[in-house]
């Protein structure tokens, strides 16, 4: 299996969106001790809590509180064909992103988006813009 530095090794990612991600980044990580992994300039970062993760990211005016899920699976492919099969809502075909991982995204009944991602690559977060705090 390979590791990629820009994911946590967690399974299951909430992604959860705030008005203002770095007031809350700043909220959560002094009110719950949760630790920040990476931060994408002011509209993304990514928060940890011993083998777990989220993902705060900017909610844009207007949008609703829905969340988003990203589950990390093996056999990206296949998994995909399946959904694809099951009659699932693709949002965002299956492609290979910059952060090395595989993803695509269904959005349920509820209107949540789930994005299930596979890395196919080590990638380090600066390459793409992000800053690393655990390097």
């Amino acid at each position: 299996m390979i590791t990629n530095r820009s994911m946590p090794p967690a399974v299951i990612i909430p992604e959860l969106p705030y008005p203002d991600v770095r007031e809350t980044v700043d909220s959560l990580c002094r009110t719950f001790r949760l630790a920040e992994r990476w931060r994408i300039e002011n509209h993304g970062a990514q928060l940890s809590f011993g083998e777990g993760s989220l993902v705060v990211t900017q909610r844009n005016h207007g949008a609703d509180a829905s969340f988003s899920v990203m589950v990390r699976v093996d056999a990206i492919d296949s998994h995909y064909e399946h959904v694809k099969l099951a009659g699932a809502q693709i949002v965002s075909a299956l492609a290979d992103d910059p952060y090395g991982e595989r993803q695509y995204t269904v959005q349920d009944p509820g209107g949540h988006r789930w994005t299930f991602s596979q890395t196919v690559e080590d990638v380090a977060p600066k390459t793409w813009g992000g800053i690393l705090f655990e390097d």
